[in-house]
């Protein structure tokens, strides 16, 4: 995880909130440094980890969580973390023979089908059992990313109707964490990706949003990052708070500063 992160946040993994929906986007650079730090941030706060990875391989993911200090391996051996590799599963699922549903059942349905498959896998991966009562925190669901989704034919109200049932199970029942990374393509003709985008920025209780910059590529600052708190049950003037940080990104941690106060800059 990246200890100035969470200084911006205002969180430690000894202290954090629960029931909430977190929303990560990414638009015109890569947001992914966002994803690794969540994983990392919830298997250090000793919390029971689902992640739907449907972007890159496990060893991807482990070799980058070496770096940030935990080891993915070592977490899913002992039961912390539930792991589905969406690349492999992908494969697996045109030769599978079993008759039990694969939670990526809806490559094999026509029209995108439902994605009450990977539903029932991640309830299942979180639901307690007697054996883990007092080993972890809460359940946290994790997915990289929901736009993979779309694009794999899936609309976006299916997307949501999953978000809302996982919510459901998840943040209200086990008072767990959700916490999902969705790509912002900027095509103004992207219905689909809007609907998505518009509905999960209604749900979340924070949501953190990594931009390139307008002027383009520069070596020693690499996008901004837009922080928004909503609470929608406070009244409108406390509502919502935002903040705006440039980041740079090096090999282990990444360095956040005010918009124009870059070292490189001064």
């Amino acid at each position: 995880m990246f200890p100035e992160l969470n200084n911006l946040l205002n969180t430690t993994p000894d202290r954090t909130e629960q029931g909430t929906l977190t929303l990560l986007c990414d638009a015109k650079t890569d947001g992914s440094f966002l994803v690794h730090h969540f994983l990392s941030f919830y298997l250090k706060a000793n919390c029971k980890v689902c992640f739907v990875a449907l972007i890159q391989s496990f060893s991807h993911y482990n070799i980058v969580g070496q770096k940030l200090g935990v080891s993915l391996s070592t977490a899913r051996e002992r039961g912390q973390l539930v792991f589905l590799e969406g690349l492999k599963s992908s494969i697996d699922i045109f030769f599978q023979t079993q008759e039990e549903p694969h939670p990526l059942q809806f490559f094999r349905e026509a029209n995108g089908g439902n994605l009450q498959s990977l539903y029932e896998f991640v309830r299942d991966a979180l639901k307690p059992r007697d054996s883990e009562e007092t080993m972890w925190r809460y359940p946290v669901l994790l997915v990289d990313n929901l736009s993979v989704l779309l694009s794999l034919g899936v609309g976006a109200v299916t997307v949501l109707d999953f978000i809302q049932y996982c919510r459901a199970a998840v943040c209200c029942e086990l008072k767990g964490n959700i916490v999902a990374l969705v790509h912002d393509s900027g095509d103004a003709e992207d219905e689909e990706n809007d609907i998505l985008l518009n509905g999960l920025s209604h749900q979340s209780h924070l949501i953190l949003r990594a931009e390139g910059l307008a002027t383009g590529f520069c070596k020693d600052v690499h996008g901004q990052l837009r922080i928004l708190w909503r609470r929608p049950l406070q009244p409108t003037a406390q509502r919502d708070r935002s903040l705006t940080y440039q980041y740079k990104i090096q090999d282990k941690n990444v360095f956040f500063f005010a918009k124009g106060m870059s070292p490189a800059v001064l």
